[in-house]
């Protein structure tokens, strides 16, 4: 069964990063929710199964950051890091020693 979404959900597609979910498929109760997700960063449109799922946190709703979600914009930034450029997790940790 799809389900549009009336409005889209903002959340967090691990490893893929922050979107819009406008629909969700539930094939049954043998499988998960698939979130149907279209990315800020590139408007990529992509069916993340639910356990790749994370709500972004919300202040007025007191849900606050995902540790999850935190650790996938880290991996994000890191493949994103452009030759020779070193990460920001990396210059804190180098920083730290000197």
């Amino acid at each position: 069964m799809f389900t549009q979404l009336n409005p889209p959900i903002p959340l967090h597609v691990l490893d893929k990063g922050d979107g819009l979910a406008f629909g969700v498929i539930d094939y049954g109760p043998e499988h998960n929710l698939f979130w149907i997700t279209a990315l800020d960063a590139n408007g990529e449109i992509w069916c993340a199964p639910n356990p790749q799922v994370r709500m972004q946190s919300n202040w007025s709703m007191g849900r606050g950051k995902s540790p999850a979600v935190a650790a996938s914009r880290g991996r994000l930034a890191a493949a994103n890091a452009s030759p020779g450029e070193i990460c920001a997790d990396c210059s804190d940790a180098l920083a730290s020693r000197a």
